[in-house]
């Protein structure tokens, strides 16, 4: 045999086993927030992942923050490979030491060869350890057939219980219901960060929230909007964007979103410090975040890709052709009008005292 027979071979072998230790992992769990989101992500990612590389996906369910991932760090025991956070979350982890550091330059190349760097929209990889997947919103919705006739279409329309009678919901955390409030206050979208970095400004907004509070039905979970709709529980209520679509094309439903408003945000792997399987984990990050996938996923939810490549490639809904994806998208240009991003600088800063005030503010009377 020659040397450069003996080079290839043992190139081939090197190569070989490198693949079989990134994919030394049976399983891997990969943790997000359940329901249509989920099912969105095992249906583009967790299916073909495991088709391609043999590797199971365990998914697991929580309702967000970092406090479950700091504590299986510190306590040397991590059973998390890959979690889905919001952006102010995965700051926070990277900050702390909570995530391991993503090598960007290591994620897959656009289809026309446009490196992953320039190819994620504008600023979403600025967090060395998180890989950006969609754009979602924070909205309002309500059911049209328990309306009447005046259907409400603005931000401050869900604050007015004189002219719309009945519980609203709300997510139990300050994040995107004090900009809300300040909206509904009158306060412009460019200027909500700028009030609320102020005491007054928060006073403001709490102010505006004790207008409504004795009407609120507080809501964790991603699923429980649409249910509190659909029981008529609540009149109106805040969601997650894609949870209401999917309540309307798979299921139905006669809710009606407005966007008006909305706090757009996104959502971000991380791989916990330690993770069992961070090899594995890796590849998975950067399988699930290519164009194809991105654009996948948005078939099976109304969630924008955070790759400028997938946008191109979205279809129709994966279970009903006759709904156009495009559309429903949060950055749509229609739903796009008056929409505000969520400062993650402001709560990676300010989550905590923030979170103390608001469950204070739920305690008292």
């Amino acid at each position: 045999m020659n040397a450069t027979l003996k080079a290839a071979i043992a190139g081939a072998v090197a190569a070989t086993l490198g693949t079989m230790s990134a994919h030394a992992a049976d399983s891997i769990t990969v943790v997000s927030w359940g329901g249509a989101y989920t099912k969105s992500q095992v249906e583009a990612y967790h299916k073909p992942f495991t088709e391609k590389t043999g590797i199971s996906v365990i998914s697991e369910d929580y309702n967000g923050g970092i406090a479950e991932i700091k504590a299986q760090v510190e306590a040397g025991n991590v059973t998390w490979d890959v979690v889905d956070v919001e952006l102010s979350d995965a700051v926070r982890a990277c900050d702390e030491g909570l995530a391991e550091v993503i090598d960007m330059s290591i994620l897959p190349p656009a289809p026309d060869g446009t490196p992953a760097t320039e190819d994620f929209i504008a600023g979403t990889l600025d967090v060395e350890c998180a890989v950006p997947t969609i754009i979602w919103s924070t909205i309002f919705a309500y059911d049209s057939e328990n309306m009447g006739d005046k259907a409400p279409t603005t931000i401050a329309d869900f604050f007015d219980l004189e002219a719309f009678p009945g519980k609203r919901g709300m997510r139990r955390t300050p994040k995107a219901n004090l900009e809300f409030a300040l909206m509904a206050d009158g306060v412009p979208a460019d200027q909500v960060y700028e009030v609320l970095n102020t005491p007054e400004g928060v006073d403001q907004a709490f102010a505006k929230l004790d207008t409504i509070k004795s009407e609120v039905i507080w809501w964790e979970a991603g699923a429980q909007p649409p249910q509190l709709l659909a029981d008529g529980e609540v009149a109106m209520t805040t969601a997650y964007n894609g949870r209401i679509f999917n309540a309307v094309a798979a299921e139905q439903k006669p809710f009606n979103i407005v966007w008006d408003g909305q706090v757009w945000d996104m959502d971000l792997w991380i791989i916990p410090k330690g993770a069992p399987n961070k090899e594995a984990a890796l590849e998975f990050v950067k399988f699930s975040t290519d164009t194809q996938r991105l654009a996948d996923q948005a078939s099976w939810i109304s969630y924008g890709p955070a790759r400028q490549s997938s946008t191109p490639l979205i279809g129709t809904f994966a279970t009903d052709e006759s709904i156009a994806m495009g559309p429903q998208m949060p950055t749509a240009p229609e739903n796009f009008k008056n929409a505000l991003q969520n400062d993650f600088e402001f709560w990676a800063d300010h989550q905590d005292e923030l979170n103390e005030r608001f469950n204070a503010w739920l305690a008292a009377n």
